[in-house]
């Protein structure tokens, strides 16, 4: 199952079944076509905060000359960095490089702490795509990466939320700029797999429903240009496409 969150004509925020095969979505007994100009496609999930998870993907870690962590690496994305599918992005200027970093993102469906890895799914809602945005030159500079990760927009999700069951184990993750592939990996290759991050992250935070926890992207991040538009595809959720404009 598939679900989509949007703004409807009179501006009203709705969330309902979404079907792929005809782009629509029902909510109070009627259907919206998400292509509408008059609806608005809104991120899959409003998050409290976004759990990002550096290095999950050893050839990242290759690219980037970092060494891969023995335990998760995280961060953290607050709200203002979400951006929706089809929205333009603006990115921080005078900066040298703001790359783009395609990742499979889980959206959590229940308030939660404390969670056994065998028992991690059961709090997961679906999965999503999200572009972990990066201000490297920030990056670069501080510890914290509030420069670096947590700008307006650094978070673009969507365009659907899906049910664990539509999303492959081995679901292959995508990214293409200006239609040009530039990441092309799948789940299987993540150090650490979506239940452990779970754990690990529930020892220490309390989750809320919405939260999201973005798992890692694989090599192939490179920098964006004013104007590009970027797509990412994960295998069984479908393709978030957002445009790049830098001041």
């Amino acid at each position: 199952m598939y679900r989509a969150r949007f703004r409807d004509p009179a501006g009203s925020i709705r969330e309902g079944e979404y079907d792929p095969a005809t782009d629509t979505v029902a909510f109070g007994g009627e259907e919206y076509a998400l292509s509408d100009p008059d609806i608005d496609v809104l991120a899959p999930t409003d998050p409290s905060k976004i759990v990002c998870i550096g290095r999950n993907y050893a050839d990242h870690a290759e690219e980037l000359g970092n060494d891969v962590p023995d335990r998760p690496l995280l961060f953290l994305k607050p709200p203002n960095a979400v951006a929706s599918h089809g929205d333009t992005v603006t990115v921080p200027a005078g900066k040298d490089r703001i790359d783009w970093e395609a990742e499979l993102a889980v959206v959590i469906g229940e308030q939660c702490k404390a969670v056994d890895a065998a028992d991690a799914m059961d709090v997961v809602a679906g999965f999503t795509c999200m572009n972990d945005v990066s201000n490297r030159d920030d990056q670069n500079r501080e510890q914290n990466w509030v420069r670096g990760k947590a700008f307006d927009g650094a978070a673009p999700l969507g365009p659907v939320l899906a049910t664990p069951d539509e999303v492959p184990t081995d679901a292959g993750v995508e990214l293409r700029v200006n239609g040009e592939t530039k990441q092309s990996s799948d789940r299987e290759h993540m150090i650490f797999d979506v239940p452990t991050l779970i754990e690990e992250i529930t020892t220490y935070l309390t989750l809320e429903p919405g939260d999201a926890i973005a798992t890692g992207t694989p090599e192939g991040v490179g920098a964006l240009a004013d104007g590009d538009t970027v797509e990412v595809e994960v295998e069984g959720v479908g393709t978030l496409e957002h445009d790049v404009r830098i001041p």
